[in-house]
């Protein structure tokens, strides 16, 4: 059996014949018999019925529940934490509406993800590997190798500043936290895993009494949840709104969520429960996101230090002077949390490209032993980055927002992949994507272009009035997008016309291998080779605009 074949069975398992016509087994579907849903986490390998009563539809949400909360509440990372306190202490609630408008930008993608991986029960870099060539293959693995590796130091950044609150060393508490999660993945039980990742999600709530603590006016947090037209966002530095974006909807979280989703065994028979884990973790999400922001612009406004962010460390010893002792201690728990939570999802989702690219074993089921390649990789990955965060001299404040920003310029890239395979016909049959879904996923691979070449402008012209570039640039852009044809609509629309109900729900993808090579267009060759080159460009210009913001002027 070759390596890909090797591959492809530690995914693809038969199973009942009412799943399809690639038949294959979830995890829901193989490890014990009678109706277990909920307590165990499993549902029985011949339990085809219906969930009519409310409590197996219940049971079975808890089964299936796992891969989207977990994604979800990851994206509150480090990273993000750093970024949306920056957020309340620099701009106080003016981005708030931003933020909360990312909220459902962030659930369309997950669950077309999510789809990916419950019809097709391939990874998300297999499938760009195999349908668009090795060329854009190995493109969107190195962008997503890169920008992990990157992430992973803000991660381990986040744990360092976190434990300095409370005067522990960072040469001791880095290597630790990598080290646990290098254990806690390699011990070859995803349930084990599941359920760690379950309780980090449980402290990640403890950002909302944090924001209670900071005494909000309900009022004025209800005013700016509301959307306006420039709304404080047009003065805000353009660095850091790409940041914003690009913590929020992350290139990352496509390949871990659907790999994660694959590797749990979820078919399209469960994809119902996991959109409802997919939004439970949205709600997860904005919850931790809007609690950091929130709490920092009312602790920090109108004081000395409205304005004046260093790093997450520092918001922490500022929220101490300002609420209180609990305050900064609540605020250093959710770094730690976020940061550890961030750095095991994180360094996953390339374990898990490089599983795909690979061809090997590749799955949280099997131990070290029996998938060397993949937890060697999970542990190199945190192992260089606890090297890198432990130089001396690092502006860690600077690096994370910096790395926040290279995901928001990447991202276009990886939403173009997901959104040509989701239009995929021979990949997804009758769960190809309808036309609304296209227009406001196109929407959003539009205003992603906007923001990183608005950046990319402003470092090349720095007097350039980027209010009277924005319009015509975006105007361009849609024009751009409508000729090259990325959304093939009609085609989309056209396989889910033809399925019943039972079809789409007992439909899964045919051995990879099989299908035919998709059709080739010059147009979208041309888009994809233009895109490729400008976002080139962009992440240069912003290695650029970062030193110059460190080095003395």
């Amino acid at each position: 059996m070759s390596a890909s074949n090797a591959a492809l069975q530690d995914t693809r398992v038969v199973h009942a014949p009412f799943v399809g016509p690639v038949e294959r087994r979830s995890a829901l579907d193989r490890a014990h018999r009678g109706d277990l849903e909920g307590a165990l986490g499993v549902v029985a390998s011949f339990d085809a019925g219906l969930r009519v009563s409310r409590r197996r539809r219940l049971a079975a949400l808890l089964a299936v529940m796992g891969p989207g909360l977990v994604v979800m509440v990851a994206d509150n990372d480090a990273g993000g934490v750093s970024v949306y306190a920056q957020a309340g202490q620099n701009y106080g609630l003016r981005l708030l509406w931003p933020l909360l408008l990312l909220a459902p930008v962030l659930f369309i993608n997950q669950e077309m993800v999510a789809r990916l991986g419950a019809v097709t029960g391939a990874g998300h870099a297999r499938l760009i590997y195999e349908r668009f060539g090795r060329r854009w293959g190995a493109f969107a693995f190195g962008d997503l190798l890169a920008l992990n590796l990157l992430t992973i130091v803000t991660e381990l950044i986040g744990v360092s500043l976190a434990v300095g609150y409370f005067g522990v060393s960072r040469s001791v508490a880095v290597p630790l936290a990598a080290a646990a999660l290098v254990v806690l993945t390699a011990t070859g039980s995803f349930r084990r895993w599941e359920r760690a990742m379950f309780a980090l999600v449980a402290v990640n709530l403890v950002a909302v009494p944090l924001a209670v603590l900071s005494h909000p006016h309900a009022t004025g947090v209800a005013a700016a949840a509301v959307p306006r037209l420039g709304g404080g966002v047009h003065t805000t530095p353009l660095l850091f709104v790409v940041a914003l974006v690009g913590t929020t909807v992350a290139p990352w979280q496509l390949f871990f969520h659907q790999s994660n989703v694959v590797d749990k065994r979820i078919t399209s028979r469960w994809l119902g429960y996991e959109r409802i884990d997919t939004l439970v973790g949205t709600v997860f999400f904005a919850l931790g996101a809007v609690a950091v922001l929130v709490a920092c612009a009312y602790a920090f406004g109108g004081s000395s230090l409205h304005g004046d962010f260093l790093d997450a460390g520092a918001v922490a010893h500022g929220l101490d002077s300002r609420l209180g002792a609990p305050a900064g201690a609540l605020f250093a728990l959710v770094l730690l949390n976020a940061s550890i939570l961030g750095a095991g999802v994180v360094a996953l989702s390339m374990s898990y490209a490089i599983g795909d690219v690979a061809g090997v074993k590749h799955s949280l089921h099997r131990s070290w032993r029996d998938a060397r390649v993949f937890h060697a990789s999970f542990a190199a990955a945190l192992a260089i980055a606890a090297v890198v965060v432990l130089l001396p001299g690092l502006p860690l404040g600077l690096v994370t927002t910096a790395v926040q920003a290279l995901a928001g310029i990447l991202l276009p890239s990886a939403s173009v992949f997901l959104l040509l395979l989701c239009n995929d016909r021979a990949v997804l049959g009758p769960w190809t994507n309808p036309r609304w879904l296209n227009a406001v996923a196109a929407l959003v691979v539009v205003l992603m272009l906007e923001l990183s070449a608005l950046l990319t402008l402003s470092t090349l012209f720095p007097h350039l009035d980027l209010r009277l570039t924005a319009p015509a640039l975006a105007a361009g852009l849609l024009l751009g997008l409508a000729l090259v044809g990325l959304t093939s609509r009609a085609r989309a629309e056209s396989a889910a016309q033809e399925a019943t109900p039972w079809q789409r729900l007992t439909w899964t993808m045919p051995p990879l291998e099989s299908l035919p090579r998709p059709a080739g267009s010059r147009g979208r060759t041309v888009g994809l080779v233009v895109l490729r080159a400008y976002l080139l460009l962009a992440a240069v210009l912003l290695v650029v605009k970062a030193v110059g913001l460190v080095l003395p002027s």
